[in-house]
Parts: structure tokens; C-alpha cells; sequence
């Protein structure tokens, strides 16, 4: 049953999603860098508080691909205040998915994962120092699906100082990656606003 709403969710934050860009395209926000600026100015700081939410909630239940977020974070507020908003948003989501599989334990990885990747990161990293090493690394390349690896830490014993330090001191490089990566990307190959 939790996996059926998790996945609902998923599926209706992606389609609230769609229909939210579809909206904009219609109304011209996405037609320049100029105007998508002046429609985001409308909002103050709510634009980016409201944003920085989304990132957060992201982490916990999944509705766009990851990587897509940090583009978004990037195309909707520059480089440089884009990196901040992910960064954050990451930030507090990884930690929001740790304290929930702290309180929830393992019975939550179950529900809401596929056994084929509890079990192979069950074997492939460890416990103890070990694990904390792992995680580490994996946080910080892009390569990794690091919102489930932040629930499996929460049902491990590693500390909370240690957790949060890992995520606030690995997460730039991943975040920078996939933010940079996919403006190259959304720039040079779709020609979007050069």
C-alpha cells in the first residue's frame, strides 16, 4: 500500500508538473530568459522559497528525475543563485529522507524499493566505517541513486553529525555537475536561449 501511494503521488506531482509547463509555454514565459525573469520577479522571494520546496520534496518522493531538477534550478534563476536553490533543497530533502528512515527503519526501504537494489547495495557496501566511506563517495559522484542511499543511512547507525556533514561537504560537486552538465546540454544541443 505505501509503495501504490508512493508511486501515485509520483505520478500526479509529474503530471501537475506537465501541466504547469505546459501553462507557461502557452503564455509565453519560456520564450526568452527575459521573459521567464520577469515573470519569476512577479513572485519575490517566493519564487525561490517555492522552488527550494519542490528540491526538497523531490528527495523524498521522486516526481521528476533528478538531474531535471537541477536543470530547472539553473535555467529558472542562473548559475550561481540556481546551484544555491538546488543546494539547499537537496540538502534539506536528504536529511528530511534520513530522519524518516531513522523513525521508519528497514520496513520503509521494503516498501518503497525494489529488492534488486536494497539487496545489491546491501552487499556492495558494508556496514561501519566502511559504509560511511561508500556513502560518501557515492554522494558526492553523479552516478549514484542517492535518494534511496539516504534512506538506506537512516536505517543504518550512522550518526546524524556524520550524516549531515557528508551531505553538506559532497553534495556541491554532484549538484555542480549536473547543473553545469545539463545547461551544456540544454544550451549547445536543444538551443535553448543562447
Amino acid at each position: 500500500m505505501v509503495k501504490n501511494l508512493h508511486r501515485a503521488a509520483s505520478v500526479l506531482g509529474l503530471l501537475l508538473c506537465c501541466l504547469m509547463a505546459y501553462a507557461f509555454w502557452q503564455a509565453g514565459v519560456f520564450d526568452s530568459r527575459e521573459a521567464l525573469t520577469r515573470y519569476l520577479a512577479q513572485f519575490g522571494w517566493a519564487g525561490p522559497a517555492v522552488f527550494i520546496a519542490f528540491q526538497a520534496v523531490q528527495v523524498v518522493l521522486p516526481i521528476l528525475p533528478g538531474g531535471l531538477g537541477c536543470l530547472a534550478g539553473v535555467v529558472l534563476f542562473g548559475p550561481w543563485q540556481g546551484f544555491w536553490y538546488n543546494y539547499t533543497g537537496i540538502c534539506l530533502g536528504s536529511l528530511a529522507a534520513f530522519a524518516i528512515a531513522r523513525a521508519c527503519g528497514r520496513p520503509l526501504l521494503e516498501a518503497l524499493f525494489p529488492p534488486q537494489l536494497i539487496e545489491k547495495y546491501d552487499r556492495w557496501m558494508g556496514t561501519g566505517h566502511r559504509f560511511a566511506r561508500w556513502f560518501a563517495l557515492l554522494i558526492f559522484l553523479p552516478v549514484a541513486p542517492d535518494d534511496y542511499l539516504c534512506f538506506l543511512a537512516g536505517t543504518t547507525r550512522m550518526h546524524w553529525r556524520l550524516y549531515t556533514a557528508i551531505i553538506l561537504l559532497c553534495k556541491p560537486a554532484s549538484i555542480a555537475l549536473y547543473s553545469l552538465g545539463l545547461t551544456v546540454i540544454a544550451q549547445n544541443l536543444l538551443g535553448l536561449w543562447r
